[in-house]
């Protein structure tokens, strides 16, 4: 429908109901194009499956469906009862103005002789999307209403974060622009990426996501791109990729920098080309995904320093959003605390209202260093252990209340190797763990590999020495 404008750049989702193939195909392929979606029934019930599954936005309805021997016209009046917002057209080889008339009454938009005009079709769809936009507009602002809302509560009200949303805001109303995410472990990117997908036009599609530092590249591979029975030695049968899993959604790529230079590669034509081929397979697959990325790398430096392809960056971040740490907008801290009070409150039934103004002022000076998550984590941990209303300094983790910042409050490093006392053993190694962590931005396997020692070691020092809160997802 490439030829007619599409009114408002919105996202229609068209069924063609007709029980010759021939015609179904057709209308298909004529109708669908980046801003309209197009399914296909042979009858009423395949029809209502997908009316179930899917917002329809207009039907392409024939009268008379031989096949499974039902009327049309009876179908149109099951169909707006069911959903009476949804546009009809009506086609038929048999026209009769009775039937026409009958039609017209029962909320019918149009009905069309057979063979059809295609260029006449598409008229007369433009002209009846004019109704279907004005809902979508309104629809949409309410979805952009609720952004606002929800998103402040989650993320805070810092002029920071305002522009994150405004980026947010601006790139949901696009179901193709490839979006980059990027920021430090523990700042929502992910949640950002479902967002996106939420307040955008495929939001009624999957979001499928994958972290791509979990899988080795033979995993990930099939993962991502599916394989066909025999295409190895356990392939026992033909399966599905995530790409084809995420056909009309969208596909959330986590930790995109740790994706295999060979990955990277086929990922890029996917990109490219819109298509792809299962592992073992020969036939072209073509899929309609949005792409989300998400990496706490700074990926530029990745591709000067050879690993990262610089032709898939370019690709990635066509639309690049950065979610600062909370460090940097620290009066999203206060509000973000009783978010996560309220919600634990609720889930364990408990009654905690606040903090001492001390203990808040620790919370405060606290540098997060796991951001948001580490943040929610300690305040379930609080909610949960805590059986007094307001939470004292006493009550708050070690690390947090060790970590005051101040110009006149001496470094942790300062301390240890003042010219007063001589350090023991202990407190040099509770020093050069949280040094490592800060220093690998959060991944304790890399800080582990930056002390020389195992990950079972450096997890067995993590509660040893009580800093357990430091999140451990990148273990």
């Amino acid at each position: 429908m490439s030829d007619v404008a599409n009114p408002t750049n919105l996202q229609y989702n068209f069924l063609v109901v007709d029980d010759e193939e021939s015609i179904r195909v057709s209308l298909t392929e004529a109708l669908r194009d980046e801003h309209s979606t197009v399914w296909s029934a042979i009858g009423g019930v395949e029809a209502f499956k997908i009316l179930e599954e899917r917002e329809i936005d207009l039907i392409l309805l024939d009268q008379k469906l031989r096949a499974t021997g039902e009327d049309g016209l009876e179908l149109l009046q099951k169909f707006k009862e069911a959903h009476p917002e949804v546009i009809i057209i009506i086609m038929t080889a048999f026209g009769r103005f009775d039937d026409a008339v009958e039609a017209t009454k029962a909320g019918c938009f149009q009905y069309l002789a057979k063979p059809l005009d295609i260029h006449q079709l598409r008229l007369i769809i433009k002209n009846a999307l004019s109704t279907a936009a004005l809902r979508k507009e309104v629809e949409y602002l309410r979805r952009q209403q609720s952004l606002t809302h929800d998103m402040g509560a989650i993320f805070g009200p810092s002029a920071k974060i305002h522009d994150v949303l405004e980026n947010v805001r601006k790139v949901a109303r696009s179901s193709t622009a490839t979006v980059l995410i990027r920021g430090e472990t523990g700042v929502g990117k992910e949640l950002i990426a479902r967002k996106v997908h939420e307040f955008s036009p495929v939001n009624e599609g999957p979001f499928i996501d994958i972290n791509c530092s979990t899988l080795p590249e033979h995993l990930l591979e099939s993962e991502l791109f599916g394989h066909e029975k025999g295409a190895f030695t356990d392939a026992q049968q033909t399966k599905m990729g995530l790409l084809e899993l995420a056909d009309n959604g969208t596909l959330f790529l986590d930790e995109i920098a740790e994706m295999s230079p060979k990955l990277q590669a086929k990922l890029l034509r996917v990109l490219e080309t819109r298509t792809f081929r299962r592992l073992g397979g020969t036939a072209d697959i073509r899929v309609s995904t949005r792409f989300l990325a998400a990496t706490n790398k700074d990926l530029f430096r990745e591709v000067e320093d050879g690993n990262f392809r610089e032709d898939l960056y370019y690709r990635l971040t066509v639309v690049p959003i950065y979610i600062p740490p909370l460090r940097e907008r620290r009066e999203d801290i206060p509000v973000l605390i009783k978010t996560f009070l309220e919600a634990y409150n609720r889930e364990l039934g408990k009654n905690v209202r606040g903090f001492t103004d001390m203990s808040l002022r620790r919370l405060m000076d606290y540098n997060w260093p796991g951001n948001v998550r580490e943040l929610r984590n300690v305040m379930e941990r609080l909610v949960l252990m805590c059986d007094i209303q307001e939470i004292g300094i006493d009550e708050l983790p070690r690390n947090i209340v060790e970590n005051e910042r101040g110009p006149k409050t001496a470094t942790p490093e300062e301390n240890l190797f003042s010219k007063e006392r001589v350090p023991n053993l202990k407190e040099v190694e509770k020093i050069a763990i949280c040094h490592a962590i800060k220093f690998a931005n959060g991944n304790k396997t890399k800080a582990a590999d930056l002390l020389g020692i195992s990950r079972q070691t450096l997890r067995t020092k993590l509660r040893e020495y009580e800093l357990e809160d430091i999140p451990e997802e990148t273990f």
